[in-house]
């Protein structure tokens, strides 16, 4: 998993609420257990016609917000069923934060599990961001989890919390996978203790 420090890039603005995970990644989709290939479909009803064209009016296909790295999106955000497809598919875009009132629990976890940050933040203060996020290419943000603060376009400093370990697991790229390695040294000795004492199994 990617290492997430400090990320400067575009936000683009989504002001729906309850955004499930079918909305970010239709069910079609979801026969591939691969992490990469899905973020061409992310929003994938929202963003192309029933005949694969475009939609020009959808955020992402606009040219301004075509490279966002970050999300700015409404309460609830990640509802719906639990396919770990919908933090997938936002990754492989190429977005590593989603700021929001609120998310789903299931999504929640799994954006972490996935390397991206999930901020939640009061009602106010995101419509505050999605405001400046409307700018788009010319206006960038700045999410510094170290020192947890979200910088605007204009300055305004917004800090933010985060669960401490789930904090030390991103800045060190440390999926599920990686914290079992970690003890690898420790599961090597259990498993020649164990060899020796019971050689049949």
């Amino acid at each position: 998993m990617d290492k997430f420090t400090v990320l400067t890039g575009v936000a683009a603005p989504l002001p729906m609420i309850n955004v499930d995970t079918d909305m970010i990644i239709p069910k079609q989709f979801l026969k591939t257990i691969k992490r990469t290939g899905l973020g061409k479909n992310l929003f994938d009803e929202m963003r192309y016609t029933p005949d694969g064209k475009e939609v020009a009016e959808f955020v992402l296909n606009q040219p301004a917000w075509r490279q966002a790295s970050i999300l700015v999106a409404g309460a609830n955000f990640g509802c719906g069923s639990s396919r770990e497809h919908a933090p997938w598919a936002i990754l492989d875009f190429g977005i590593r934060c989603v700021i929001a009132p609120s998310f789903a629990d299931i999504f929640f976890n799994n954006c972490f599990k996935n390397g991206i940050l999930p901020v939640v933040l009061p009602q106010a203060q995101v419509e505050a961001l999605m405001a400046q996020a409307q700018n788009g290419a010319n206006a960038t943000f700045t999410i510094d989890l170290p020192n947890q603060t979200i910088t605007a376009p204009d300055g305004s400093t917004t800090p933010f919390e985060v669960d401490s370990f789930r904090k030390h697991c991103l800045i060190n790229g440390l999926d599920d996978i990686g914290l079992t390695l970690m003890k690898d040294a420790k599961i090597a000795t259990f498993e020649a203790a164990r060899k020796q004492s019971s050689p049949w199994l």
